[in-house]
């Protein structure tokens, strides 16, 4: 007979509500098991946590500073405020100072809460350094748009150990010239990347996006609430990936996958992601 066996649970305090998760759950969790919404740019559910955007803090009683919610793990008697003046400060101006070098016009969780904590990064001032590069369009998948890029790390998570396990892509240069680059800054057809397109499953700024998609923005004719989503089963091999297809006017224009597929948890291959042009 099996030994039964008993998972140990932790109980804090989060927003004046007492909450009990798992061992080896972040403060993150515990706030997503209290129903709170919590703005994230950095972390991904399918990804290892970086801590680089600090978008997530909360205050912490106890500690000097805020503390990153979605890596700091959640211990017994924890008293966690999502919602002070201090934690909707700091959540504030990072937004700010993010959309005051980089273009967030696609980023649209970024920009509910922007709305949300009434960021305002025009009183900086007009006189801001800018990315103000060219879109680098070098293959007919996906394009990058390095002023959209806040570099987040997710991509380069996505590409190495979280996922693909290829490691094409990592941050080159520092501070205003940091960015995401292959290897010499090559181009993507002679870098390592395979095109499987999971680092474009997790750019949340669209910085890293379909070609088809980047095609029909440039004609002024991308229209999401006009596009229909069909789950289907990917018709390549007998791995079993989910495919979400969106649809726009009858055709098909980007394909994604759910992150809580037993299967791919958000992951494609090449022909699964960009595969779709036969239908």
């Amino acid at each position: 007979m099996s030994p039964v066996t008993t998972e140990t649970a932790v109980t804090l305090r989060v927003d004046d509500r007492d909450v009990t998760v798992p061992e080896g759950s972040t403060i993150l969790d515990a706030c997503n098991a209290a129903g709170v919404e919590t703005p994230v740019i950095c972390y991904g559910p399918t990804l290892t946590p970086v801590n680089v955007c600090r978008v997530c803090v909360v205050e912490l009683d106890g500690s000097r500073t805020l503390v990153p919610s979605c890596s700091r793990p959640a211990t017994d008697d924890m008293v966690v405020h999502t919602d002070s003046e201090r934690v909707r400060h700091s959540r504030k101006m990072v937004l700010e100072f993010l959309a005051t070098g980089v273009d967030l016009s696609q980023a649209d969780e970024l920009g509910r809460w922007s709305e949300h904590y009434g960021a305002d990064p025009d009183r900086y001032g007009s006189d801001v350094a800018q990315m103000d590069e060219p879109v680098r369009v070098q293959d007919n998948l996906y394009i990058r748009d390095y002023d959209k890029c806040v570099l987040c790390y997710r991509c380069v998570e996505a590409c190495g150990d979280d996922a693909q396990h290829t490691y094409a892509i990592s941050v080159a240069g520092r501070g205003f010239g940091a960015r995401i680059s292959t290897e010499y800054d090559t181009t993507l057809p002679d870098s390592a990347c395979v095109y499987c397109g999971n680092c474009v499953a997790v750019c949340p700024t669209n910085a890293l996006q379909f070609k088809t998609e980047y095609d029909l923005r440039q004609a002024d004719d991308w229209r999401p609430d006009d596009q229909t989503v069909t789950q289907t089963v990917c018709s390549y091999c007998g791995v079993g990936c989910n495919l979400e297809l969106h649809v726009q006017d009858n055709r098909i224009v980007k394909c994604t996958s759910p992150d809580d597929h037993d299967v791919t948890r958000g992951n494609l291959c090449i022909k699964g992601r960009f595969g779709w042009t036969y239908v």
